[in-house]
């Protein structure tokens, strides 16, 4: 990973996110865009497994000799609306709640199919716009979904989920969250009050626990750190809301949502 870096920006909808996108790509600076602006527009065509937002690529330019050696590093920058944002981070979350992975396709595939029914859902009721099943009428997406969560019991297992707010009482920026694998699930929150000394410990826990899955992050408030890390800490209890209010949107009274 010595060669990309990357930036995750989150939007309140999907106009705030093309108009903020359009004047960078209008932006006067030596930094290159290396994708054609549709090349990774998984809004307008989303991926088949449900995944929405936007994704460009840039060449990092630098004159100054203290940053010559990031010259041409590459610097992916993703766009997503909290709505899409709160969809994938629970793709995520399924993967330690169930065992199965549907991000990458492995396990049950009824999870893939239930989260890309789930983002049909979502992108209707809240964005005016269909997703990755535009075929299928109103009351059809919500009852398949429905049918699947019976089959699966995805949304008992998300409730289910004991979500501690470990984050608060410190007003330290520099966090290292540490997710455990296997039996061992846990979840870990430093704070610190330095980057050097974060990335001092981040670097010495990446050596203890090389199947851990270790992250620094930086955020103005707990807060923030939270909403842009919610796979991290469990939390799926936005997105059951908001499905449950698309279910309902989509001319279903949801039996086991409510």
């Amino acid at each position: 990973m010595d060669d990309v870096a990357g930036c995750r920006i989150i939007f309140r909808d999907v106009i705030t996110l093309s108009e903020f996108r359009l004047k960078l790509h209008e932006a006067r600076f030596a930094h290159v865009l290396k994708n054609d602006p549709d090349k990774y527009n998984y809004i307008k065509r989303p991926k088949p497994d449900g995944y929405r937002g936007i994704h460009d690529i840039y060449s990092y330019q630098v004159k100054s000799s203290e940053g010559r050696h990031l010259q041409g590093l590459n610097i992916e920058l993703q766009y997503r609306t909290l709505i899409q944002h709160t969809w994938s981070t629970t793709v995520e979350i399924l993967s330690y709640v169930t065992g199965h992975d549907p991000k990458y396709h492995r396990g049950d595939q009824r999870y893939v199919e239930a989260m890309a029914l789930a983002s049909e859902m979502l992108a209707r009721a809240f964005e005016e716009r269909t997703g990755p099943r535009p075929g299928l009428p109103d009351q059809a997406v919500a009852r398949k979904f429905l049918e699947l969560d019976e089959q699966l019991g995805l949304l008992l297992r998300l409730r289910a989920l004991q979500v501690a707010d470990k984050s608060k009482g410190s007003a330290n920026r520099h966090f290292i969250l540490m997710r455990g694998s296997g039996w061992n699930n846990f979840l870990s929150v430093s704070n610190y009050a330095t980057a050097e000394i974060a990335k001092r410990e981040l670097f010495r826990l990446e050596q203890a626990y090389p199947y851990a899955d270790i992250v620094y992050v930086t955020g103005e408030t707990t807060d923030a750190v939270r909403l842009a890390y919610k796979n991290y800490f469990d939390d799926a209890v936005e997105f059951l809301e908001r499905l449950t209010q698309a279910t309902r949107e989509l001319g279903i009274i949801p039996p086991v949502l409510g």
